[in-house]
């Protein structure tokens, strides 16, 4: 059970950890996130966004400001198919997609890799595009590198047309590739974290995205909140943050996850370490006769301690070995619940040989003490 357990413990704390570990291709440390509404029932959306952006951009310290859709750790996701051919049965990814308002890329801190940015008559205001009229495509696409290289396997991106938004739409040229961008959302719900796009689309769904310097970050965002307050009292500021602590937030459950594996795994290595030595010491009580009658016939104390740990490393390779078979069935398991990957092989001779070790240190001690029983024992217990 200690193996089982423990082996998809540390998987899924491995997992874990390297989520934390993920980039999200932003500048982390220097932008800010606001969202807003208006209560007023008639607000022209695309003008508030102009002026929004006009106020934002000039206040102090502020180096970019955009208009966005979502942004990495944050709870809204935009996502669509992407397919090679139009009468594909299934598409060949499905992308998260970030809408570039002119500003996206400089704000954000995201590089143009190969190709170019926008150009200015690619933009569209979100307000007249609509994706599902039959007929309309997005003008020019910028993939992120990951997204590109399993579109394009081995090949540039670049002049190369997909499909998105809709079976029946034309084709979008790619113009440009940036590093890698992270999705927003949970992990899990794109097959690959990277996996984004960048269309030249101005939404004006009141969030917005500032980059300034790390130790202006919370005056920047006061300045902010009051900026936009001037523009339109009716406002409603329904979140504002540094991107920093959106992160802390969003991994808040992720560490809250390797803290409690990581106790699990310690007590049920405490448990099995201390089962085998009470056990250890019980065959060694029970055997008082038996190892003074070999140490009489010319037995040597690394005889004794040898007999002890072959014995307990042949008890804990049955139990192991069954382990690692309820191991890899608990793994198929959450697989089919909890939608977590397959357990790499790799998991399982690594855990094996962890446990032995335990199990090899845990009964030296008593193994010791049983090799220290004088011959004469055996004559007084007679």
């Amino acid at each position: 059970m200690s193996c089982a357990i423990i082996c998809n413990a540390v998987f899924i704390i491995s997992n874990r950890v390297a989520e934390l570990q993920l980039d999200s291709g932003v500048a982390n440390d220097e932008l800010v996130y606001l969202a807003t509404s208006s209560l007023l029932p008639d607000v022209n959306m695309d003008a508030l966004r102009k002026q929004d952006i006009q106020a934002l951009s000039s206040l102090p310290g502020v180096k970019a400001a955009s208009s966005i859709n979502q942004v990495p750790y944050g709870s809204n996701v935009w996502g669509s198919d992407v397919r090679l051919d139009p009468d594909q049965s299934r598409p060949t990814a499905h992308a998260s997609l970030y809408m570039d308002d002119g500003q996206l890329l400089q704000t954000f801190g995201v590089r143009v890799i190969e190709g170019r940015a926008f150009n200015a008559d690619e933009y569209l205001e979100n307000s007249a595009f609509d994706p599902n009229k039959v007929g309309l495509s997005v003008p020019a696409i910028i993939l992120s590198r990951s997204l590109a290289q399993t579109l394009f396997s081995g090949q540039s991106a670049i002049g190369k047309t997909v499909y998105v938004w809709g079976e029946k739409q034309p084709p979008s040229p790619v113009v440009g590739v940036v590093n890698d961008l992270m999705t927003p959302g949970e992990s899990g719900t794109f097959a690959n974290r990277y996996h984004t796009m960048v269309f030249p689309i101005r939404v004006s769904n009141g969030a917005y995205a500032l980059r300034t310097t790390p130790d202006q970050r919370e005056a920047v965002l006061t300045a902010a909140v009051a900026a936009l307050h001037a523009s339109d009292p009716n406002r409603i500021i329904e979140q504002k943050d540094t991107l920093t602590q959106m992160r802390a937030d969003f991994h808040r459950r992720d560490r809250a996850v390797i803290w409690l594996l990581l106790a699990v795994c310690i007590a049920l290595l405490a448990v099995t370490a201390f089962g085998i030595i009470g056990l250890a010491s019980f065959w060694v009580q029970q055997r008082t006769k038996q190892i003074g009658i070999r140490r009489a016939l010319g037995a040597t104390q690394r005889h004794i301690l040898r007999y002890f740990q072959v014995e307990n490393f042949i008890l804990s390779g049955a139990g192991i070995v069954l382990g690692l078979l309820l191991a890899y069935g608990l793994n198929m398991l959450l697989m089919s619940r909890y939608e977590l990957p397959r357990l790499p092989l790799s998991y399982l001779p690594a855990s094996a040989i962890v446990l032995w070790i335990l199990g090899q240190i845990a009964v030296f001690g008593p193994a010791r003490r049983a090799a220290a029983i004088p011959p004469a024992v055996a004559t007084r217990s007679a």
